[in-house]
């Protein structure tokens, strides 16, 4: 079939908040902990996990606050990897650990965040990617992030997005700039009328109309749960006129 006749041909897919969520401030601060050598008392633990929910986990909600000294760097953080860690970080330090030996965990959060075990894959995302491969359609990711998601996707069953993932850091561009969506769309191969997106943000995702695509926000939901990506499938059967 010829171009803009309206078939979905390709799905591009947002990371965080769509297809996994870092796994909960306890337990990544419980990793950070083993990694950096450090002891925590479980009363520690749970007021550290939240004031580190709080400061801003990346990947959980935005933070409500954000000092004066990091708004620029914080604003610009999935430009650069050295933004986006030097942004996270310094989010982190501004929580005054208990005892000054735990002043190395915000790096050692960040690291954690960064390994796949770091995060939890929505139960229906792995099999929803591959539902969607099997049918013949091209599947890509498209995030804005400060550093390569390609190996958390291995991991966690979505080695096919591995192989077209659009990433910001990598070409210095967000969402929702149209340019990075028509570089998702040149990777991907299919043409912005033919091609879904499947996101959790609104404003970022959301820009993929501006380009001429299909757009489906679903909202971020708990780490481990069923995140309604069937949804997806639901799309491409024709099930709905105009999924925004």
């Amino acid at each position: 079939m010829p171009a803009g006749d309206g078939e979905i041909r390709g799905v591009l897919f947002d990371f965080a908040g769509t297809l996994l969520v870092p796994r909960p401030p306890d337990e990544l601060l419980a990793g950070a902990a083993r990694r950096a050598g450090l002891s925590l008392a479980p009363s520690e633990l749970e007021k550290l996990a939240g004031a580190y929910l709080a400061a801003g986990v990346l990947g959980a909600p935005y933070p409500r606050f954000v000092p004066d000294h990091l708004v620029e760097l914080y604003a610009r953080r999935d430009l650069s990897a050295d933004n986006h860690r030097r942004a996270y970080v310094g989010l982190f330090e501004t929580i005054s650990p208990p005892r000054s030996e735990l002043e190395t965990l915000p790096e050692a959060v960040y690291a954690e965040i960064l390994e796949p075990e770091g995060w939890v894959a929505y139960a229906d995302a792995a099999s929803t990617v591959a539902e969607i491969a099997g049918r013949g359609l091209r599947v890509g990711l498209i995030s804005n992030v400060g550093f390569d998601v390609r190996e958390i996707l291995r991991c966690h069953g979505m080695g096919r997005l591995a192989e077209n993932c659009t990433l910001s850091f990598e070409i210095a561009c967000v969402k929702p700039d149209p340019r990075i969506f028509r570089v998702a769309l040149d990777q991907l191969g299919t043409p912005a009328p033919n091609t879904l997106m499947v996101g959790d943000h609104e404003r970022a995702d959301g820009g993929a109309r501006a380009v001429g695509m299909r757009t489906l926000i679903l909202p971020m939901t708990d780490p481990g749960t069923v995140h309604g990506l069937g949804s997806v499938l639901e799309v491409l059967a024709g099930g709905w006129d105009d999924p925004a």
